[in-house]
């Protein structure tokens, strides 16, 4: 009886540990990946739309927005073991970051961090042989990692795991720096989803054409100039004026992922999509 209880708590405290692991490498809060997939969505053209039902399985986009940081709570080697590195990409200077070494990762299949998964998915999207069932996975996994790399901890430092190690306050509570920017600063708007979006939403062709005229190896190296910064914490003490200071970059972040994704959606599925240029439906 005594073993039996043994046996349950070594399961019981292995699976709470698996469970903070997980959420300490998630990119955003569950409604920062909603408002990028909200955003998203208010800018596929109805081709896309048509052609993604397949893959969303009766679901909208904001909800399978989620589902790569749900499924690290499942027990199998590859989420335990293989998935979390495709939430990031680790870089300590910008030249570590080496788009044109990820070449193979379309063709081989190896994804190796976020912009290979970018890659792969994208591939696998395009590709008329694809299973419905790789689509469908990859898709998923695209919707989330475009948010995740807009996040700027996602490109941060391999030696303090993108500021999970690096311990600050907010508003006088203990938290460390990559949580901060994951959900609390997205949290402190006091906001849901559908709220936060329709607040920072666009229609603005200069804005988007600004946004769009960019590529997934410019928006990871985006977010780790603005990471960059983010690691002087100062007194690591933040309040009203760390609000003040960085919640617009929360918000253009969002707003900049979700319009993103949306047109490197149509890009995919709309032919009539032209890339950089003219991949958006108007907001609806």
């Amino acid at each position: 009886m005594k073993k039996q209880l043994t046996i349950k708590f070594i399961i019981g405290f292995y699976a709470i540990l698996m469970c903070i692991l997980s959420q300490n490498a998630h990119a955003w809060s569950q409604n920062g990946h909603r408002i990028v997939a909200k955003i998203a969505e208010n800018h596929l053209t109805e081709t896309t739309i048509q052609a993604i039902l397949p893959l969303l399985e009766g679901h909208k986009l904001a909800q399978v927005s989620t589902w790569p940081d749900e499924m690290r709570s499942n027990p199998t080697k590859f989420w335990q073991k293989e998935s979390g590195k495709w939430h990031y990409v680790n870089i300590s200077k910008a030249s570590d970051f080496k788009p044109s070494t990820y070449k193979l990762s379309a063709d081989s299949g190896k994804v190796t961090d976020a912009y290979a998964l970018i890659l792969k998915a994208t591939s696998v999207l395009k590709s008329p042989s694809s299973t419905l069932k790789d689509k469908r996975f990859y898709f998923k996994f695209l919707v989330h990692v475009i948010g995740d790399i807009h996040q700027p901890m996602h490109v941060g430092h391999s030696e303090d795991r993108g500021g999970n190690r690096i311990k600050v306050k907010f508003f006088g509570k203990q938290t460390n720096l990559h949580s901060l920017w994951d959900g609390l600063l997205v949290k402190n708007q006091n906001l849901s989803f559908s709220e936060f979006t329709n607040f920072i939403d666009t229609n603005d062709q200069t804005i988007i054409s600004n946004y769009l005229n960019s590529q997934p190896k410019d928006w990871i190296l985006e977010s780790f100039y603005i990471a960059e910064k983010l690691y002087d914490i100062g007194d690591a003490d933040y309040r009203y004026n760390y609000v003040y200071e960085q919640t617009p970059v929360v918000k253009k972040r969002l707003t900049q992922g979700g319009i993103r994704l949306a047109g490197l959606l149509n890009t995919i599925f709309d032919e009539s999509a032209i890339p950089l240029v003219d991949a958006l439906a108007l907001t609806k």
